[in-house]
């Protein structure tokens, strides 16, 4: 069996494209390699070449059995699959070579290259990304996107056991950086032996463009700073942004915010995230226009959104570059009692942007959503951040993803939802089940609504609630409410920088 797997694993690249027939012979000894093999006979006939799965299960299971493979969790096979992986794949010169010659076809023809290599080579696990539970929500605001993401996988206790009293190596400093690429982990680094990365100039600086491993929408990319060096939010951030937009004027591309809280879970490395989709922010219409003098050629206004985004358009994106400096220097030293907006508290900033720039036709677009960071004795997580009623179903942090409507939730929900529907249905007491009791105030809550809730349709309509607790979690996050004060408080900023209307 395990010479089949090899003849099937090798056949599966070359019918991706990541071996050509001359490569056969090198890949099953490199194979071999890995699996502390010595002989190998082809097997005759055909053989599974399609479930890379199936394959990669069946040479892991050998490894185990044959003590190759020590320990047997996720973590491990992880490591070890990708070991498998890396001998089919291309080097990088290669990778990048030919990316670049299908960018001279189209930009378009170049992506889909480098989106298919990053998902036949393994990196991104497309049987895993398929098992992440994915849904729409209508709302006032649009349609919502609900993700359980599935696809990243959860340690066990040996394995985070084994990360703790591993030593603590400053190689690579973190993941994104340039190093990443054919490492191959370690029991608290994931293996990146099958990654590839393009290298990018943005700004004048090299820069480095990949896929996230865990996509949680179509063609989500990464665009990084080759150096290992922190966010920050200022005018050279929408340089870089307009810069990658026409490169790849198909990808939008955005940047979470630099401060604690509002920011993403990796402010130490400067990077951007991007991809081929439309959220429902990008689809939300202006509510508001207004107008900067000098700045007249540039189209101005308030989104209908709950997060507080003010919409800039231009042909020229130098124009909307520089008004966005402006706008973003006015609220980084903004204060509005009124409106419990503070630029800082005890020397501590708390203003900043979350940008986002795409193209649209034959205009640009940047969105500029204003965020705020402050705690209190009420909110210790955050005033503008999910509140504590809504943190049965999300209490991490609100990033760029979500900001744009995309709800990226834990994976616990998955066996939450399911035990709660059975729970409804079969009338038990929600509130005497451990796991279950957090959610018991939010079913009573809505179920009024429906006037019969069954094994038919209760998953849907947990689905249903689910998005509506999105999108009181998106007006939680808002600065300024999509109410008559809130509208007033936004006015009174956008007045104070100097725009009309």
């Amino acid at each position: 069996m395990v010479y089949e797997a090899i003849k099937g694993l090798v056949q599966y690249g070359q019918n991706a494209g990541l071996l050509k027939e001359e490569d056969r012979i090198y890949a099953v000894n490199q194979i071999l390699d890995v699996l502390k093999m010595d002989e190998y006979e082809e097997p005759e006939g055909s053989v599974e070449c399609e479930n890379l799965e199936a394959i990669l299960k069946e040479l892991l299971d050998y490894a185990h059995e044959t003590g190759v493979l020590l320990e047997d969790s996720v973590v491990y096979r992880d490591l070890f699959d990708t070991r498998l992986m890396n001998c089919l794949m291309p080097r990088p010169s290669e990778v990048i070579g030919a990316f670049w010659n299908h960018y001279e076809k189209s930009p378009e023809e170049a992506t889909d290259y480098f989106y298919k290599l990053s998902q036949d080579s393994d990196y991104i696990r497309r049987y895993r990304v398929c098992k992440d539970l994915k849904w729409k929500t209508d709302t006032k605001y649009g349609e919502l996107d609900i993700t359980v993401n599935l696809s990243k996988p959860e340690k066990d206790p040996k394995a985070i056991a084994a990360a703790k009293l591993a030593k603590q190596s400053g190689y690579p400093k973190c993941l994104l950086c340039m190093e990443n690429v054919g490492y191959a982990g370690r029991v608290n680094h994931p293996a990146r032996n099958n990654h590839r990365v393009i290298p990018i100039t943005i700004n004048d600086c090299e820069w480095g463009f990949q896929y996230s491993p865990y996509v949680y929408y179509n063609e989500h990319c990464i665009v990084f700073n080759g150096k290992h060096i922190p966010m920050k939010i200022e005018k050279a951030t929408f340089i870089k942004l307009f810069d990658f937009v026409k490169t790849f004027p198909h990808y939008f591309l955005g940047s979470n915010a630099d401060l604690p809280i509002v920011g993403g879970s990796i402010l130490s490395h400067d990077h951007f995230q991007g991809g081929h989709y439309t959220f429902a922010m990008a689809k939300a219409g202006i509510e508001k226009y207004f107008t900067m003098p000098g700045y007249e050629d540039v189209e101005a206004g308030i989104v209908n959104w709950p997060m507080s985004v003010l919409r800039l358009r231009s042909k020229d994106s130098d124009r909307l570059i520089e008004l966005a400096d402006v706008v973003l220097k006015a609220w980084r030293g903004y204060t509005d009692e009124a409106a419990f907006v503070y630029a800082e508290t005890d020397g501590e900033p708390h203003n900043t942007i979350t940008p986002i720039a795409r193209k649209n036709g034959d205009m640009f677009e940047l969105d500029l959503v204003l965020r705020n960071n402050i705690t209190t004795e009420e909110f210790p997580l955050g005033v503008y951040h999910p509140h504590q009623n809504l943190h049965h179903i999300k209490k991490e942090n609100i990033g760029l993803i979500e900001v744009m409507g995309l709800a990226v939730l834990p994976s616990r929900l998955k066996k939450e939802l399911a035990d709660l529907g059975d729970a409804i249905v079969n009338g038990k007491d929600i509130r005497a089940d451990e796991e279950l009791a957090k959610h018991a105030d939010w079913v009573e809550e809505f179920r009024p609504k429906y006037e019969s809730i069954t094994a038919e349709n209760v998953m849907g309509i947990l689905q249903e609630e689910v998005g509506l607790v999105f999108e009181q979690v998106l007006e939680d996050a808002g600065v300024y409410k999509c109410d008559e004060a809130g509208r007033e408080g936004f006015g009174r900023f956008l007045h104070s920088v100097g725009f009309e209307g």
